[in-house]
């Protein structure tokens, strides 16, 4: 079965200007990603909203996320998670700039 397995810190991507985003698993309903970033935030104008729930993970590396309407980003650090409604207007605010975070990444109905 393709891509049944692997290692989330296998082929880690250098500094880039861009995250980036791995699919795991797509499946009905339901889209599993790693995403690395190293030192990337949001632009200050944009602001994601998606119609999914998302449930985020840190496994590595430490990041802010800022919701629309709030002054502090809540901190994440490796093991911390976060549930992000759908329509939830967030950012990310800042990851840590002299190592990988490494997020898991789950969109799902809900």
């Amino acid at each position: 079965m393709d891509g049944a397995d692997g290692n989330l810190f296998q082929a880690l991507a250098g500094p880039s200007p861009d995250e980036d985003v791995l699919t795991l698993v797509s499946a009905a309903g339901v889209t599993i990603e790693r995403i690395v970033s190293i030192g990337h935030a949001s632009p200050p104008d944009v602001w994601f909203d998606q119609p999914l729930t998302e449930w985020v993970m840190v496994v590595s590396g430490a990041a802010g996320v800022l919701f629309e309407g709030e002054t502090e980003p809540i901190g994440l650090k490796a093991g911390d998670y976060l549930l992000i409604p759908p329509h939830s207007r967030h950012r990310v605010a800042w990851t840590s700039p002299d190592q990988p975070t490494v997020w898991l990444a789950v969109h799902f109905k809900g």
